[in-house]
């Protein structure tokens, strides 16, 4: 809403009051937010891009966090994958992305300069278009006008249907917010879009070409609002709105006969139903149907006081008793006036008190159940406290919504960094661990080192190696016999060596020849397998190698493990330490800051309500003064005007 809509004071104008500059300020822009999910989705499409299958699973990753809805967790993740070269197939897509995580987070320079390259660059139209998009949203939701037109003024070509009518509305909110109420007309009296869009569009041009003192123009397109027949809440709020807005521009005109019928359309059960009552009785006593006007008047009286409509119903009962000559009527209901004025000042000064505390911040977000950092988040319930009732204009207001926004942001990377901190004591455990199983290992490893002699080993292994070679030089069949054959073949060597002895025995006769087939029939044997069996042996030597060679591996490694451990744990828990340094020092910042976006939303709370305790000082005022004149009337027995319109 507009800076102006809270200053809701009691002006004359033309013998009777209005409530604010005019009811048009403060309804006088029809928001551009969008009924159902589109409103304020940063996670929407804006452009109707294609879907692009996702090729990087950090990527994805990423997207599962974005679509749960947690900025925070998926831009720490996205920050992560790209500095660990995790997105060689997202490109484009990942950079903005990241630029619109950071606007949700409030960081316009980062995603500027994120989007900044990305516009330089050569990324297609409709990538520059949503970059575009989101830099000038952001920059309206924030408050940054001129910036945020200039950015939406950056897109081209062909959008889509919904981006056009959004852009369009956000250029034509900039221009009335501006006051630039002929820009708003020119922009928006040949527009055509969807119905809803539609409804929007004429409700902002009727009310700027009010703005422009074109009541009789502005007459189609918000009668064509207020007559709408809309299902939803937000459509029946907006119909309310257009018909106050009419209604409050002919009693402008001082034309309350045709302000009633417009004023008599909003719902009672409805938000602007107190400005409607307000203005209803208005009307009548613009029209000098005094009797008539106390009948909506008298009903406004019964609501809640907070309300300015109704604060200014107190003055306008009795004033309409004395216009009728009933003074007596007049001075009780200008009795009771001052005493409501007098109980809820003091009320204000108790809020105002309660907020000094330094608890209405804790208090507003007790019941905050979305724990994700959002830039569209806003609150929407006020606790249950003394001081809530007089906050619900203040909160209407961006300056409040968007301190809160930021102050809740800090208080998300506070409890992040309480998370991290403590996690830095698990790294500390675990490196306390490694250097406790460093301790206990270390002499196990040294005494497995000292057993282990890889250099006989070697030495072992070089000999088989010759001998094998020596064996296939000479065809020695016998070295390669198995412990059975080598026993038998000793044993016919030891035959061998008896005959030998005994050469001219002729009863060994019979014994040499069957000496003489028997080892004949052994050395075919062992003929016949030496190949076979040779190849065994040499796959048996290689096998060995590849085994000498892995424990040689080993033994490297465990060597090297034995000397870096100490060092490895060292740098470890240095960078745990520096972590642990720098975590502190964020939190100190935050905290300094938490304080100060505190105490500039408490001065903003207190500031609302020192301004609702002037105007009902005012009201106060103007009822003791008019009691003050029905008095006078009544002692000197003047015949006075019944006076003025409080």
């Amino acid at each position: 809403m507009p800076r102006d809509a809270g200053r809701l004071r009691t002006l004359r104008r033309g013998g009777w009051p209005v409530l604010a500059v005019c009811v048009l300020a403060a309804c006088g822009l029809a928001l551009w937010w969008r009924p159902a999910a589109a409103r304020n989705n940063l996670h929407a499409d804006p452009d109707g891009l294609a879907p692009q299958p996702v090729r990087d699973l950090a990527y994805g990753n990423v997207l599962y966090y974005f679509y749960q809805g947690d900025d925070f967790a998926a831009i720490t993740r996205l920050l992560a994958a790209k500095q660990q070269e995790q997105l060689a197939h997202t490109g484009v897509d990942a950079d903005l992305l990241l630029g619109g995580l950071y606007l949700s987070l409030g960081e316009h320079l980062e995603a500027g300069r994120i989007f900044k390259a990305l516009l330089a660059g050569n990324a297609p139209r409709a990538v520059q278009n949503r970059a575009w998009y989101y830099l000038g949203k952001i920059r309206y939701q924030r408050g940054y006008l001129a910036p945020s037109e200039h950015a939406l003024e950056r897109m081209s070509g062909t959008l889509a249907p919904r981006v056009e009518a959004e852009r369009t509305m956000l250029l034509a909110e900039i221009m009335m917010r501006e006051g630039r109420f002929a820009d708003a007309v020119t922009l928006l009296r040949h527009w055509h879009g969807s119905p809803e869009w539609t409804a929007y569009a004429d409700f902002n041009l009727g009310v700027a070409l009010i703005r422009e003192g074109q009541l009789a123009a502005a007459v189609p397109f918000l009668n064509r609002v207020g007559t709408l027949h809309a299902g939803s809440e937000e459509f029946r709020a907006l119909a309310d709105k257009a018909n106050l807005a009419l209604g409050y521009a002919y009693l402008q005109a001082k034309r309350p006969a045709d302000a009633t019928p417009y004023l008599a359309r909003v719902r009672l059960a409805g938000p602007y139903a107190t400005k409607a009552l307000l203005g209803f009785g208005w009307a009548e006593a613009m029209s000098g149907h005094y009797k008539r006007a106390l009948v909506p008047w008298l009903a406004l009286r019964k609501r809640d006081l907070r309300d300015a409509a109704v604060q200014e119903s107190y003055l306008a009962v009795p004033y309409a008793f004395a216009k009728l000559h009933a003074d007596g009527q007049a001075a009780q209901y200008y009795n009771e006036a001052i005493a409501s004025f007098d109980a809820e000042s003091k009320n204000l000064d108790a809020s105002i008190a309660l907020i000094r505390d330094g608890k209405l911040i804790a208090r507003l977000l007790a019941d905050d159940k979305h724990k994700h950092v959002t830039w569209y988040w806003q609150l929407r319930h006020l606790p249950n406290a003394p001081e809530s009732r007089y906050l619900y204009q203040l909160l209407a207001g961006n300056d409040f919504q968007a301190g809160l926004q930021n102050y809740r942001q800090i208080e998300y990377m506070r409890a992040n960094l309480r998370a991290w901190r403590a996690s830095i004591g698990a790294f500390d455990e675990m490196i306390a661990t490694q250097r406790a199983a460093y301790v206990e290992r270390v002499p196990q490893a040294d005494a497995l080192l000292a057993s282990t002699h890889l250099e006989a080993l070697l030495a072992k292994r070089d000999q088989f190696a010759s001998r094998l070679d020596e064996i296939q030089k000479t065809h020695d069949v016998v070295a390669l016999a198995t412990p059975a054959e080598r026993r038998t073949w000793d044993e016919l060597a030891r035959i061998g060596t008896f005959l030998a002895a005994h050469p001219h025995d002729k009863s060994l006769a019979g014994m040499r020849g069957k000496y003489r087939l028997m080892k004949g029939v052994v050395y075919w044997r062992l003929a016949e397998s030496f190949r076979a069996r040779l190849w065994n042996e040499h796959r048996a030597l290689r096998e060995l190698d590849a085994a000498l060679q892995q424990t040689e591996h080993r033994v490297a490694l465990l060597r090297q493990a034995r000397r870096n451990i100490p060092n490895d744990t060292g740098a470890e828990a240095g960078t745990v330490g520096a972590l642990a340094a720098r975590i502190d020092a964020l939190r100190k910042r935050l905290a300094v800051l938490a304080d100060a976006q505190q105490r500039y939303l408490a001065a903003l709370a207190i500031g609302a309500l020192r301004q609702q305790k002037q105007r009902i000082g005012d009201y106060e005022v103007q009822a003791r003064y008019a009691l003050a004149a029905i008095y006078d009337r009544t002692v000197n027995g003047a015949q006075k005007p019944a006076g003025k319109p409080p």
